[in-house]
């Protein structure tokens, strides 16, 4: 593989004339008058001379699809891209400049880690570093990150790794110890493919693997959902016909349809509304669940974060979220939080994994944590209840301050079937209990569990678009008026809501003015169509859902007894 230059890697993310260097002025120095077969002050004059740079990073100003952002781009050929006090100063310089000009930042890494031969005041840059990167993301900027061949050691172990949405170059060579170091101290190699961007990306600890001639494209998909803008009407904006509104049925039927397995799920609802998709994998821990899918989107023109319970309908499959999944959910809710855009939740389960590994995994503790950070975002969230909401693991998503449910969709404490098993050791009694239990949509609104219904004339498994179109207006209505709720009474609503349910009646929803009509693009650049990015994540990820998702998965009886 090839070192591209800092030049190279600038012209691959930004609009063409627009970069401007920012701090050229601050170099190395030879602070420890450090030799070894070469003087460090000669070292540095042949780096500088054969790269033509005068440090190892090259920081300044762009713009990536019209859009103004700060650029850090490590230049390997100056003594590997190592990071120096001079380095890090230009780093932690261009981070504080763009929190100051309210700049995104793109970062594209390509070093060795830290410079030798200045010793430790090198290696403190590193704090340095990540404190300015913690500045930025604490400001409420995107920080994207490109992790280009070879990243390792201390860049990977501070600004490198603290991305909001991390890309990595397919191939790249990406490891906290290089492979010669790793032989020495270990006294052996590493095993083959353990320091790939690949294996990154199979651990959840890049967001995707991007190819050079990708970057620009990519960072502007980010770009335009992160920095939010003017809510812009998508191809399929226009409401669909009304439709008379729900009356109570027979809750065992509508918990049949909710299971049906050609139903819609989550990626089928995205694919029909979501554009300038980019998803996030991993829970930032070495783990990831594809029964967990969380995204940058727009949401027929609204910028948003999704996170939903995927099931898998090619295999047939539900989608049952273990301690990771609930972990990368809680890092999307974060980063809504961050970037303060509204959170969007699909619930769509027949519970959380159930196994030995769940549970040593912390699933409960998950769950708990799902619930209380949900309560207290302050963006405006909003979930769809969108088929069966099996126990604890479906109320994790479901939250928020107003609660959409498809007509067939349910929430129940116990599947109807266990009830049964419990109470009279059978499963004969599932109907009966379904209806008992209050699961269905109708009660759900009765008791102020959720706020409107999504009529399904026909069950959405027989009528797929249609479901789609209505649910999508419903979540494009209810975003926009969101967003024109005052917070104070929006959140005062939130916390009101669940501290009074089921000890008062129903409780009062929030009630949300009416949003203005639709105008106007996103500024700075086109919105990019991308229901491909769904079907390529479909091909990418459900297949790695391990021996667990192989066992059967039987919906009545392999839920928890209650919570």
């Amino acid at each position: 593989m090839t070192d591209p230059t800092a030049a190279e890697r600038i012209a691959l993310v930004a609009d063409p004339g627009s970069f401007v260097a920012w701090d050229e002025s601050v170099v190395s120095t030879d602070p420890l008058g450090f030799a070894d077969a070469e003087p460090y002050g000669r070292r540095l004059a042949h780096a500088r001379e054969r790269t033509g740079r005068a440090e190892a990073v090259v920081c300044g100003q762009a713009t990536v699809d019209g859009r103004a952002c700060a650029l850090v781009v490590s230049e390997f050929g100056f003594l590997g891209g190592s990071i120096g006090v001079a380095t890090g100063e230009r780093i932690a310089r261009a981070l504080d400049r763009a929190c100051t000009k309210r700049l995104p930042v793109v970062a594209l890494t390509a070093s060795g880690g830290t410079r030798m031969q200045e010793g430790s005041i090198a290696l403190v840059q590193m704090a340095k570093t990540a404190a300015a990167a913690r500045r930025l993301r604490e400001a409420g900027l995107p920080y994207l990150v490109c992790l280009c061949h070879p990243t390792t050691g201390g860049v990977l172990a501070s600004w490198g790794s603290l991305g909001s949405v991390t890309f990595a170059s397919p191939g790249a060579l990406v490891g906290f110890v290089g492979p010669r170091v790793a032989k020495l101290m270990a006294g052996h190699e590493l095993p083959v493919g353990v320091q790939t961007a690949e294996n990154m990306l199979a651990h959840g600890l890049v967001d995707d693997l991007v190819a050079p001639g990708d970057l620009r494209e990519r960072v502007a998909r980010v770009l335009a959902v992160a920095l939010g803008g003017p809510a812009a009407p998508g191809p399929s904006a226009a409401a669909p016909a009304p439709v008379e509104p729900v009356a109570p049925g027979d809750a065992w039927a509508s918990l049949r349809h909710a299971r049906d397995p050609d139903r819609p799920a989550a990626r089928d609802l995205l694919g029909a509304w979501a554009e300038d998709v980019t998803v996030l994998r991993g829970d930032g821990a070495g783990s990831d669940d594809p029964s967990c899918l969380a995204a940058l989107a727009r949401l027929r023109g609204v910028p948003a974060v999704v996170i939903a319970q995927d099931r898998d309908r090619e295999r047939r499959r539900p989608a049952t979220m273990t301690p990771a999944g609930y972990r990368k959910a809680r890092r999307a809710m974060a980063l809504a939080e961050e970037l303060d855009l509204p959170l969007v939740t699909f619930v769509d389960t027949p519970g959380a994994a159930v196994g030995a590994e769940a549970e040593e995994g912390g699933l409960a503790a998950e769950i708990a944590r799902c619930l209380a950070d949900l309560s207290g975002l302050r963006v405006p969230t909003l979930a769809l209840l969108a088929g069966e909401g099996g126990s604890g693991g479906a109320l994790a998503l479901l939250v928020a301050d107003r609660v959409l449910c498809a007509e067939h969709g349910s929430l129940s404490a116990i599947a109807p079937e266990g009830a049964s098993a419990i109470l009279y050791r059978d499963v004969e009694h599932a109907g009966e209990l379904a209806a008992a239990q209050a699961i269905a949509s109708w009660e759900l609104r009765r008791f102020g569990i959720v706020d409107e219904i999504v009529p399904e004339p026909v069950p959405a498994a027989a009528d797929p678009a249609g479901f789609a179109a209505r649910a999508g207006a419903a979540v494009q209505r209810e975003l926009r008026a969101l967003a024109a709720a005052d917070r104070g009474a929006r959140l005062a609503a939130r916390e009101a809501r669940y501290r009074e349910v089921g000890s008062a009646g129903p409780a009062a929803p929030l009630v949300l003015p009416e949003p203005a009509p639709l105008v106007g693009e996103p500024e700075g650049g086109e919105s990019h169509h991308d229901g491909g990015e769904l079907d390529r994540l479909a091909r990418v990820d459900h297949p790695e859902r391990g021996e667990e998702d192989e066992q059967d998965h039987d919906r009545g009886a392999s839920g928890p007894e209650g919570v």
